[in-house]
């Protein structure tokens, strides 16, 4: 993991990313253990992303309908050393890294900080779980898949 300390976190929006909302949450196997959920840019282009824990899917659903009161202990961690820095965490950025999701998240207060290199179905639950952005890159948003 990388820790980026000097960072304009209000520069404009990168033009590689897109801001998406979550349009759906599930699981791809009838046992709940693996999370589903897409992503759709405002431009109607969807990420379908799956391969992460079912836990997080519920967590994510969960925040979605506004039921925070049963936050995981390492979203709370994070919430908590944000609490003592005085930062307030702002957006994330969810690219792909060789075959894998990751996410870039920024917080802003005292001083700009952005933690690099994090899971991003986590990234996308904290993210949730405080109604902030979720930019994707524009290469994995596709063309709306009609079943």
């Amino acid at each position: 993991m990388y820790l980026d300390l000097v960072v304009k976190i209000d520069e404009p929006q990168d033009s590689d990313y897109a801001e998406t909302k979550i349009t759906y949450v599930g699981f791809v196997d009838p046992y709940g253990v693996e999370g589903l959920l897409i992503l759709r840019a405002s431009d109607g282009k969807e990420f379908h992303m799956r391969a992460f824990s079912g836990e997080v899917a519920r967590h994510i659903s969960n925040f979605i309908e506004g039921q925070r009161g049963a936050i995981p202990t390492i979203y709370n961690m994070v919430e908590e050393i944000a609490e003592l820095n005085e930062l307030v965490l702002v957006k994330i950025k969810v690219y792909e890294s060789g075959s894998v999701l990751r996410a870039n998240v920024y917080f802003t207060g005292k001083h700009d900080l952005v933690m690099r290199n994090y899971r991003a179905s986590d990234s996308i639950a904290l993210a949730t779980f405080y109604n902030i952005p979720i930019l994707v890159r524009k290469n994995l948003l596709k063309e709306k898949m009609e079943a």
